[in-house]
């Protein structure tokens, strides 16, 4: 199951959470249900709610600006769309180019997702000095690109989730705003 995004009362998106956070939030009145999945619902003991894709706070919730997503391992592998740097296989690790034993830091230029295998036969070097080629290099995400990744989605499921999400550089603006 997909994450939910979560738009802020003003209708812009801010994060994405799992289904059982958004489900807990419509049921304390914090969110109401924007689009749901048409065929599933999730039931408990006297209630019944549609699968939520979207909600929208209720409360408005004032976010800093940020021009840069900060950094996180989860947001590498969704940067990276689990795949590793090296070999392309699924990446569930996070790799550091220079060593953080040789002062390399946490940050979104210095870190690619990697296999385990990989991971380990890099070791403590730069993926020069173990003789590994990157396939991509790593760039710093801007916070929408990072939304979008973090909601995982593919083709049709972005399309339906057009109308709620920021237009990325290069890619046409929603057509149509929603209601408020």
């Amino acid at each position: 199951m997909r994450n939910t995004l979560v738009l802020n009362a003003s209708y812009e998106p801010l994060t994405t959470v799992s289904l059982q956070r958004a489900v807990v939030l419509v049921l304390q009145d914090k969110a109401v249900v924007e689009q749901a999945h048409p065929l599933r619902t999730v039931r408990g003991t006297g209630v019944s709610i549609p699968v939520p894709r979207v909600i929208r706070l209720q409360r408005y919730v004032r976010v800093p600006f940020r021009q840069q997503a900060p950094w996180s391992r989860r947001g590498v592998l969704a940067r990276d769309q689990h795949l590793c740097a090296y070999c392309g296989r699924r990446a569930t690790t996070v790799d550091h180019l220079q060593p953080r034993s040789r002062g390399g830091e946490d940050s979104w230029l210095n870190t690619v997702a990697a296999c385990p295998e990989d991971n380990q036969r890099k070791a403590d070097r730069t993926p020069e000095q173990a003789g590994m080629r990157l396939l991509r290099r790593p760039f710093v995400p801007t916070p929408q690109a990072t939304l979008m990744l973090a909601l995982g989605l593919r083709g049709s499921e972005a399309r339906e989730l057009a109308d709620w999400l920021p237009a990325l550089p290069g890619q046409p603006a929603p057509t149509a705003v929603p209601a408020a």
